[in-house]
């Protein structure tokens, strides 16, 4: 890892904020804010900018929009997986998690999301750190993290650290304040290591989460294999195998 980058994941559910909190961090709008952007799970976009003299890459990546998800979800999800892994294991890995999450509103969604990136596609190895939106009401941002600690972490949440944001642009004072508090949050980063995994344990291991939260059973076989092959772009014998992997647990 180089000392003058760092690699991000920003991952959330839909209409936290995720692509203002970019904007925020950038300075400028290089994301573009949209209601409209694929929602699908794992669906990401990366930017590129540099903050002071490093070089920041953050994955955009679209989160659980509920606890569980139906086959068509499962089948976009595992497609978009696949490009996530490429595009991690090209850029040699993940420095840090942020967790953008809407107020102190955590549900089994929240949770579901926190296990699927820091348990699972991390592998508790990447620092994690929450980035609480839509605090604009509040007189001073900060004190709702001292309010709610204790309650965030009751949920099973755990970060290394946290800044409380907004981004509503006519209040120039507070989108300061939120700037200067995600700033200093990626100064406060150091080397720990960056986290990657050969690419076919990493993407199985993120595709047994995947079936796990599955709604409906139905058997995999075939459409995983073909799905593998048709909308990922892997050859047959490499589909047949990690399809393999997922239905027995063989890792081997």
């Amino acid at each position: 890892m180089s000392p003058n980058s760092l690699n991000i994941i920003l991952f959330g559910e839909t209409g936290v904020g995720k692509s203002s909190v970019i904007n925020l961090t950038a300075g400028g709008p290089v994301a573009k804010v949209s209601p409209d952007a694929d929602g699908c799970t794992m669906n990401s976009k990366d930017y590129q900018f540099p903050i002071g003299s490093r070089n920041i890459t953050i994955w955009d990546t679209a989160g659980l929009e509920e606890p569980q998800m139906g086959m068509n979800g499962y089948y976009a999800a595992i497609v978009k997986a696949n490009g996530l892994i490429q595009k991690l294991s090209s850029a040699g890995g993940v420095d840090l998690l942020l967790f953008c999450i809407r107020g102190t509103r955590i549900t089994a969604t929240t949770q579901s999301n926190y296990r699927l990136f820091y348990e699972v596609l991390c592998n508790k190895q990447v620092p994690i750190a929450l980035v609480i939106t839509h605090l604009e009401r509040e007189h001073r941002m900060e004190d709702l993290w001292t309010r709610n600690e204790g309650r965030i972490l009751k949920y099973g949440i755990k970060c290394t650290r946290h800044a409380c944001v907004t981004c509503v642009t006519n209040r120039e004072e507070k989108v300061r304040e939120s700037r200067e508090a995600i700033r200093h949050l990626l100064s406060q980063h150091g080397s720990q290591g960056r986290f990657t995994m050969p690419q076919d344990p990493w993407f199985i291991r993120l595709l047994e989460h995947l079936t796990s939260l599955v709604s409906t059973k139905s058997p995999l076989g075939k459409n995983i294999s073909r799905i593998l092959t048709k909308r990922c772009g892997l050859d047959v014998e490499t589909a047949q195998r990690l399809a393999a992997q997922l239905r027995y647990g063989d890792r081997q």
